[in-house]
């Protein structure tokens, strides 16, 4: 009994410490160690603190304005049960052990929905917000395709490639995990609303950062070490040169976890960074297949993604989507290739695309689907 209300005092320390912004993991770490438990700091002077040297100056400062606010912070981590919102510490049996072997683990995690099942692989998939189609649809075949062989998506809920992959997963009807850049309770981006409330079901949305937190820059960078934390192996699909992508990469690399990365033309901004990856020794991943074999994950068939058979189309149908690829291009353009008027060509892309061979983008791009 007093070991479970020992426990319970220092989460709830934990909890008011998680609430004061300057405090990093590392520091809040710091502290516990140096004092012999969190639950020590309630009381703990301004000058003992000062002695320690763990905390800068500014740290020290918001430590003193986030004690006068202690029993506010108490009331909001009583409430977090009737939000349906588990606060998950270190000193938790269910705290993800794969995040226990990284640096500046989170000393804290609100979760909505669950947490990923250890006993089970899992792929981080991340790449660009402003991806291509094409970029979009192989997110979401590759989440699909390892979705349906037990592997749990990891990724960050963005617009683009996260969203792919996320919805990829659900397809399979498997659990996928979104880790925000900001608090559990803000739905960020507000376009995935729906997906976000789905995840809640089937899978989970975790952030370290307190309830309410925005969805400020600073923090997607850090969110991005637990996305590749929580994942056994890491898929980049599409990324330019720079980019938040190539963080979480990094990241990987550093966490001593595999990095895959699609391959692209050459000439193409968005395969930039893929193909950087490829130069500097990541895997090429042509198919999910590469990533079960990393994986040890055995399947039934070689899972190979390639573009639709065109036999049994009609000839206009073949020489319209003969002149498509997997980049959109604009209906003027097929026109001028296919040499049809803009209206005939229209006419059979619209079938094209009720086929399911065709996507369609705004303003009248169209590209041939996976």
């Amino acid at each position: 009994m007093t070991y479970q209300t020992n426990m319970e005092q220092e989460r709830r320390m934990l909890f008011c410490l998680n609430q004061i912004q300057q405090l990093g993991a590392v520091s809040i770490c710091s502290l516990g160690e140096y004092f012999g438990g969190y639950s020590n700091l309630f009381n703990i002077e301004e000058t003992a603190i000062r002695e320690s040297g763990i905390l800068r100056e500014a740290q020290l400062k918001a430590f003193c304005e986030g004690k006068k606010r202690w029993s506010e912070y108490l009331e909001e981590y009583e409430k977090l049960a009737e939000r349906k919102i588990r606060f998950v510490t270190p000193l938790d049996p269910e705290y993800p052990e794969r995040l226990l072997h990284i640096h500046g683990y989170p000393m804290a995690l609100y979760v909505r929905g669950k947490l990923p099942d250890p006993k089970l692989p899992a792929v981080a998939v991340v790449g660009a917000r402003g991806c291509s189609e094409y970029g979009s649809q192989l997110a979401s075949a590759f989440a699909e395709m390892l979705a349906k062989e037990r592997v749990q998506i990891i990724s960050g809920l963005a617009i683009g490639i996260d969203g792919a992959a996320h919805q990829g997963a659900l397809k399979a009807g498997a659990d996928t995990y979104g880790i925000l850049g900001c608090g559990v309770n803000i739905c960020y981006p507000s376009a995935h609303y729906k997906l976000y409330g789905q995840m809640l079901t089937h899978g989970g949305i975790i952030s370290e950062f307190p309830l309410d937190s925005g969805p400020i820059p600073m923090h997607f960078p850090m969110r991005n070490r637990i996305i590749s934390g929580l994942s056994d192996a890491v898929l980049v699909v599409e990324a330019k040169e720079k980019s938040g992508s190539l963080i979480t990469a990094e990241l990987g690399l550093e966490q001593g976890k595999e990095i895959f990365a699609v391959p692209g033309r050459i000439t193409d901004h968005l395969s930039g960074g893929c193909n950087r990856l490829i130069q500097q020794g990541a895997h090429m991943a042509i198919s999910p297949n590469d990533i079960l074999e990393y994986l040890g994950v055995k399947c039934e068939k070689r899972l190979i993604i390639h573009e639709k058979n065109a036999n049994a189309l009609a000839k206009p149908e073949k020489m319209v989507y003969a002149c498509l690829d997997f980049k959109a291009k604009h209906l003027e353009e097929i026109s001028d290739r296919c040499r049809m008027s803009i209206s005939e060509c229209m006419g059979i892309l619209l079938e094209l695309e009720l086929q399911g061979y065709v996507f369609r983008t705004a303003n009248h791009y169209y590209g041939k689907k996976i």
